[in-house]
C-alpha cells in the first residue's frame, strides 16, 4: 500500500471497497441506445487488458446488427476519428487526414489541368453580404453561426462564420471583372465552413465544421457555364468510384432540393445498403445570372455597347466523401479501404518468431523483411513493416484488418528458406503464395483486384436495391426493404412534401418515427430512354415531354414529368 501511495500520490482502495462500488455504478450506461460521444469517450478505457487472455482493441457491435455503434467504434478504434468537446466538431487524425490529402491531390489535378487557380477567401462574411440573395440565406439561416463578441465588449455588427462562400467571394469578382477578355474567371479555394447543424451530427457525415474545396466559376456564356457543371460532376464521379470504390448515380436535384439561388443543381448520391439510406457525395450548381445580377457582375465586350451580367457556376466536395467510403465498405472486423486511397497498401508482418531462435536468425529475418519494404516503395507501393517485438503476429494481423489495410505480407523462416512470401487480401481474406521474384507484379495486381472487387460488390447492391416502382401501394412497400426507388414525378415541391410525410413509418415497437422517403435525385438515366442524358438541355426536353404515367403520389392528378429517385436519405 506505501509503495501504490509513494507511486500514485493516492491512497490504494480494493476493487470490492464500498466506495468503488459506488464509483462503478455512478458510472455504469443508463439502458438504452449509447451516444457516439459515449462510444468514443470511452474507447480508451476499452481498449485495456480486460483479463489475462484477451483485449477489447476489436469491434465490439456487428454491423448489421447495430449499425449506429458499429460506425462509432470503426471511425475511432481505427485511429480515424477522435471525439473533440464541442459537440458536433471532430478531430480528424492521421488515419483520415491521410486519405483527404489523397483526394485533394486528385481533384487539384484535374481542375487545374481546367484552367481553375486556387485562391483563399476570409471566412468572415458581413450581414448585409450575407443576406444580400434572399433565397440563398434562407435556406442556410438556421445554421449560420454569428461572432457576436470580442472578449468581453459586444461588436458593433455581428459577422457569420461562412456557411459558404458564394456572398463572400462575389463582391470581389464584382471589383475584378470588366470585359469579356477576363472571363472565364476559375478559382477554387479548400477551406473550412461551418454550418452548426442540430438535427443529429455525425462524424464525417453531418458535422458543425467541415472541410471542402468550392469551386467558384464565372463564364461569358450560359453554354459554357453548363458545359462546365457537367465536367465537374463526372469528375466527383470519378472520385468515388476511381478512388473510394463507392459507386453514385448521377442526376439533376428537383426544384425543392436544388442549391437555394442557382438555376439548377446537379448531384452525384451513394448508397449504404447497410441501412438502406442514400446520401449526397457532391453537387455541382449552375447560377446562372442570379448571383451576378445581385452582385453586380458585369462585363464589356460580350454585346455591342452594354454591359453584360456574367454566367456562374459554384461546385463542392466534402469530407463526406470519407464517410461514405467507411460505411460502404467496412465489416465486422473494421475498415476496409480501397487500395487508391489506403495510407498504407500493405503491411510487412514478420511471422514464426520463438524464444530458442538465435539473434542472428532474428536480425536476418527482419533485414529480408526490410528489403520487401524497399523492394515495394521503390515501385510506388505505400508500404511499412511491423518489427514490434512486444506484439504477438496474431495481435498485428487483427491491429492492421482493423484499419483496414488492403495487403498483408507474412513473411517468417520457411518463406525466406523458400524464397517466397504469402499474401493475404483484406476485402476477402484470400491468401496468396509467390516467389520473391514476382513480388511486385503480384502486389500490383492484387491491389487492382481488391479495388476493382469493392466497387463491383457495392455496385451489385446498389442496383439490386434500386426499385422501378409505379404504384403508391407499391412504393411503401419497397421503401420500408432498404430500397431505393425510381419512381414517375410531377416534380411539384408540395406533392413532394406530401410523399416525405406519407412514407413515413410509425415503429409501434417504440413509438418513434422512422422518416419518409425525400427525392434524391433526377436521374440522367432514365428508365424510358435507349441511352443516358448527355446534357442539361436534353433533360430538360424530357422535363418538357408529354408522359402518360401519372405521379406515384396517390392523391396527386397531375401527370409524371419525369422519373425520380427517392429513398431514405441522411
Amino acid at each position: 500500500k506505501s509503495d501504490y501511495r509513494n507511486t500514485t500520490g493516492q491512497d490504494w482502495k480494493p476493487t470490492n471497497s464500498e466506495a468503488a462500488s459506488k464509483k462503478e455504478k455512478q458510472n455504469s450506461p443508463k439502458p438504452g441506445k449509447t451516444s457516439e460521444k459515449e462510444v468514443a469517450k470511452h474507447a480508451d478505457s476499452q481498449d485495456a487488458d480486460t483479463s489475462k487472455t484477451g483485449t477489447r482493441l476489436g469491434l465490439e457491435a456487428k454491423k448489421e446488427e447495430n449499425f449506429f455503434d458499429w460506425y462509432s467504434q470503426v471511425i475511432t478504434k481505427s485511429g480515424m476519428i477522435e471525439y473533440y468537446d464541442v459537440s458536433g466538431c471532430y478531430i480528424l487524425r492521421p488515419w483520415s487526414f491521410l486519405i483527404w490529402e489523397m483526394i485533394k491531390e486528385y481533384i487539384d489535378k484535374k481542375i487545374k489541368a481546367l484552367g481553375v487557380e486556387p485562391c483563399y477567401f476570409p471566412m468572415f462574411v458581413t450581414r448585409g453580404a450575407l443576406e444580400k440573395e434572399k433565397a440563398h440565406i434562407t435556406d442556410f439561416a438556421p445554421e449560420v453561426a454569428w461572432v457576436t463578441k470580442c472578449g468581453e465588449d459586444d461588436m458593433a455588427e455581428p459577422v457569420a462564420i461562412r456557411p459558404t462562400s458564394e456572398t463572400v467571394m462575389y463582391p470581389a469578382y464584382a471589383k475584378w471583372l470588366r470585359s469579356d477578355t477576363e472571363l472565364p474567371l476559375k478559382l477554387n479555394q479548400w477551406n473550412n465552413v461551418v454550418r452548426w447543424e442540430f438535427k443529429d451530427p455525425k462524424p464525417f457525415l453531418r458535422t458543425r465544421e467541415f472541410l471542402w474545396q468550392e469551386g467558384h466559376t464565372a463564364f461569358a456564356t450560359k453554354t459554357e457555364a453548363e458545359e462546365e457543371v457537367l465536367i465537374i460532376l463526372d469528375m466527383y464521379a470519378r472520385v468515388y468510384e476511381e478512388l473510394l470504390a463507392v459507386p453514385v448515380i448521377k442526376g439533376c436535384k428537383t426544384e425543392k432540393e436544388k442549391f437555394a439561388g442557382g438555376d439548377y443543381t446537379t448531384t452525384v448520391e451513394a448508397f449504404i445498403s447497410t441501412n438502406g439510406r442514400a446520401i449526397q457525395g457532391a453537387t455541382s450548381h449552375h447560377l446562372g445570372q442570379n448571383f451576378s445580377k445581385m452582385f453586380n457582375v458585369q462585363v464589356e465586350g460580350i454585346a455591342d455597347g452594354e454591359k453584360t451580367f456574367v454566367y456562374q457556376n459554384s461546385w463542392g466536395l466534402t469530407t463526406r466523401t470519407i464517410g461514405v467510403m467507411i460505411m460502404v465498405h467496412g465489416d465486422d472486423r473494421g475498415l476496409v479501404l480501397p487500395p487508391n486511397v489506403a495510407p498504407i497498401q500493405v503491411i510487412v508482418i514478420p511471422c514464426g518468431i520463438v524464444a530458442s531462435m538465435s539473434e542472428s536468425k532474428k536480425k536476418e529475418l527482419r533485414n529480408e523483411c526490410a528489403s520487401l519494404v524497399k523492394q515495394l516503395k521503390i515501385n510506388n507501393v505505400r508500404v511499412r513493416d511491423d518489427f514490434r517485438p512486444n506484439r504477438t503476429p496474431g495481435w498485428k494481423f487483427n491491429h492492421w484488418e482493423l484499419k483496414g489495410v488492403p495487403i498483408r505480407i507474412e513473411f517468417g523462416p520457411r518463406d525466406m528458406e523458400r524464397n517466397e512470401v504469402t499474401l493475404v487480401r483484406r476485402d476477402n481474406f484470400e491468401r496468396e503464395v509467390v516467389k520473391r521474384d514476382e513480388l511486385i507484379l503480384s502486389v500490383t495486381c492484387m491491389l487492382k483486384k481488391v479495388q476493382d472487387s469493392l466497387l463491383q460488390r457495392a455496385k451489385h447492391k446498389l442496383d439490386e436495391h434500386i426499385k422501378q416502382v409505379e404504384n403508391w401501394d407499391e412504393f411503401k412497400l419497397e421503401l420500408d426493404k432498404k430500397n431505393l426507388l425510381l419512381s414517375p414525378f410531377c416534380g411539384e415541391p408540395e406533392c413532394e412534401d406530401n410523399i416525405k410525410q406519407q412514407s413515413a413509418r410509425l415503429n409501434t415497437m417504440d413509438g418513434t418515427v422512422t422518416m419518409g422517403a425525400k427525392s434524391l435525385c433526377i436521374p440522367f438515366k432514365q428508365p424510358k430512354l435507349t441511352k443516358p442524358i448527355e446534357s442539361i438541355d436534353e433533360l430538360k426536353r424530357i422535363f418538357e415531354s408529354n408522359n402518360e404515367l401519372k405521379c406515384i403520389y396517390r392523391d396527386c392528378e397531375n401527370k409524371a414529368k419525369f422519373y425520380t429517385l427517392f429513398g431514405r436519405s441522411y
